[in-house]
């Protein structure tokens, strides 16, 4: 049962992985979703936005997933199923995951002290910018 301060949404990565070198994926970017068809759009932007710099059979598979694909992610996700969505483009995949989560509310800091450690840190003096 969960606490009515926790909600539920989705976690959204996006990670890139070079397939002629041995390193592991990178991550790229990650969202927060609270809503199945806002995790979907973020995928759908990215790939819309990405698609006219991609060779023509990543292009197609943009698209395909866009056109055909995205409906029956939107249905899994619904479920609460987690998703992925690849392209290949030249030696490189970029690949969005969207997971279900519940996300924990922050506690407050108003009225309580701080653990001691916070006062180890210092702020630094911010550059002065030239105009």
């Amino acid at each position: 049962m969960l606490s009515q301060n926790t909600r539920r949404g989705f976690w959204c990565e996006c990670w890139t992985e070079n397939l002629t070198e041995e390193q592991g994926p990178a991550l790229l970017a990650s969202f927060d979703a609270y809503s199945a068809p806002q995790a979907d759009r973020w995928v759908a932007v990215a790939l819309r936005t990405i698609s006219p710099a991609l060779d023509s059979d990543a292009s197609d598979e943009a698209w395909e997933w866009l056109h055909d694909g995205r409906a029956e992610t939107r249905r899994a996700l619904l479920r609460s199923e987690p998703c992925t969505v690849s392209v290949t483009h030249a030696d490189t995949r970029v690949t969005w995951t969207v997971r279900p989560v519940t996300y924990l509310p922050l506690s407050h800091r108003a009225r309580r002290e701080l653990p001691l450690c916070a006062y180890d840190f210092k702020r630094r003096p911010t550059a002065t910018r030239l105009s």
